[in-house]
């Protein structure tokens, strides 16, 4: 019985030591954590947040760190919401490339939560806390990673520059990436932009599959569809009715397909990710890779609102609105149609499209917002090479693959202004477990780690230039 007591004792203490030493992290890895920690309890959402004191913050870890202070920059338009600029001087055998993250994050109630979103809570192999995959993460393995550079007296071959901006998730105060080009272009002009808010590396069952790199991305653009009427009372109706009149066009624009728009990136894209799907949708995926016409299989993969979205832009009603009181007839009908636009299509284009598919001149079509320029990034054989090569060097048999985001980042305000930009997140997220923007937001705590690794391997293999 004593032996019995013992061996478990013993088993029991080799799993207790074991899991110690799982959790054991090194001292970079800790100050990843502790910088991880700070700007996920900072809060900075639009509503009651201010990503000034999360730049002020990070600008003190750069100069406590040694960085002189004409190398951190902590800058912008309002009091709240700044953005901090940091450059690590080079050798100037090549340009300098920009790093980009971005500080702010959307809305979180407590109520909605299963615990408070502005604290850093770690449970059972998992960070929780709002931003910590969107892109708080990014921000606090930048930070990690060039002040790990600079302890390293590292003297790279061309400037690095690191941007935390503000107004990425809620642009209606402004937008960092914008004014910084519009305004101070000097501290951010580069070569081209590693950007950590896309091209995240994916997990499936726990094992990392493809190491996806964002040279593209759709544009955003809202228009409004509004029918005038002149009304009168209910008790008189007629056939002529704003609502009716708007529905009807609703109802056609729902049925309508952009036509498809197979680019080299989604050719890429569906010829390597035929190797992880099977039956149908493998066979189809690599029929459109070689064959951008092939109707039929563009049809069956279309039925998947995700690969449709990669295939054509999209348009769809997202806000409704009409009538002035429930006893009259309405005198105007609006609504609010967002879409999310391939590269190369002109914003005329989308409305010529609505427009010919309404056919009905008494629904006024206008651009709520307007369409920026967002060209794709070449495929630059330099970046790619580098992230194939730290790819295969730290994760063996991820495959990278270049894609095109149906969201949307700030690589838009880059790419429309001649700066190439490169979606390279270093932290994988799990296929089947994205809670960006949603309640208990959460990534991996070896995944955050693994990314602090990645990154800098990275940012060490970019800086040697050519």
């Amino acid at each position: 019985m004593k032996k019995y007591h013992i061996c478990i004792f013993f088993f029991a203490s080799l799993i207790a030591y074991e899991y110690s030493f799982a959790q054991k992290v090194s001292a970079n890895e800790e100050l990843g954590r502790s910088i991880f920690k700070e700007l996920i309890e900072i809060n900075t959402t639009s509503s009651a947040g201010n990503t000034t004191v999360a730049a002020k913050a990070m600008a003190k870890r750069f100069l406590d760190a040694g960085f002189p202070e004409k190398d951190v920059t902590v800058i912008g338009p309002r009091e709240r919401n700044q953005n901090v600029v940091v450059r690590i001087h080079g050798s100037g055998k090549a340009k300098p490339v920009l790093f980009l993250s971005h500080l702010d994050v959307v809305e979180a109630r407590r109520e909605d939560w299963s615990m408070d979103p502005f604290q850093l809570n770690e449970r059972e192999g998992y960070f929780y806390g709002r931003g910590t995959c969107d892109i708080k993460d990014g921000d606090a393995i930048l930070v990690t990673d060039f002040i790990r550079l600079k302890k390293e007296n590292f003297v790279p071959d061309r400037d690095l520059i690191l941007a935390l901006t503000a107004g990425e998730e809620n642009s209606d105060d402004y937008n960092g990436v914008e004014w910084l080009l519009k305004t101070h272009r000097e501290l951010i002009d580069a070569a081209y932009c590693i950007n950590m808010d896309a091209g995240d590396p994916q997990l499936k069952n726990g094992k990392r599959t493809t190491r996806s790199v964002q040279v593209s991305e759709k544009t955003y653009l809202d228009i409004t569809l509004e029918v005038k009427n002149p009304g009168g009372h209910s008790s008189e109706p007629s056939k002529d009715n704003a609502i009716y009149r708007l529905a009807d066009g609703l109802i056609k624009l729902r049925e309508y397909n952009f036509p498809a728009q197979i680019n080299e990136v989604a050719r890429i894209y569906f010829g390597k990710m035929a190797e992880f799907e099977g039956g149908q949708t493998a066979a189809d995926m690599k029929a459109v890779s070689q064959n951008p016409n092939d109707i039929d299989a563009i049809a069956r993969l279309s039925v998947s609102p995700y690969y449709n979205a990669l295939i054509r832009t999209t348009c769809v009603a997202t806000m409704l609105s009409g009538g002035h009181a429930a006893n009259a007839l309405p005198q105007s009908a609006k609504a609010n149609i967002n879409c999310r636009v391939m590269p190369g299509t002109s914003q005329q284009e989308v409305l010529n499209a609505i427009s010919d598919v309404l056919g009905d001149k008494q629904i006024e079509v206008t651009v709520a917002s307007a369409m920026h320029n967002n060209p794709a990034s070449p495929l630059n054989p330099e970046v790619m090479q580098k992230i194939e090569n730290v790819t295969n060097k730290l994760w063996p048999g991820a495959i990278v693959i270049p894609t095109m985001d149906v969201g949307a980042s700030d690589g838009i305000y880059l790419r429309s202004e001649g700066i190439p930009t490169y979606g390279v997140s270093g932290v994988c997220l799990d296929m089947d477990d994205n809670r960006a923007h949603g309640k208990d937001e959460r990534i991996l705590v070896k995944s955050y780690y693994d990314g602090l690794e990645y990154e800098y391997n990275l940012i060490k293999a970019i800086a040697s230039g050519h």
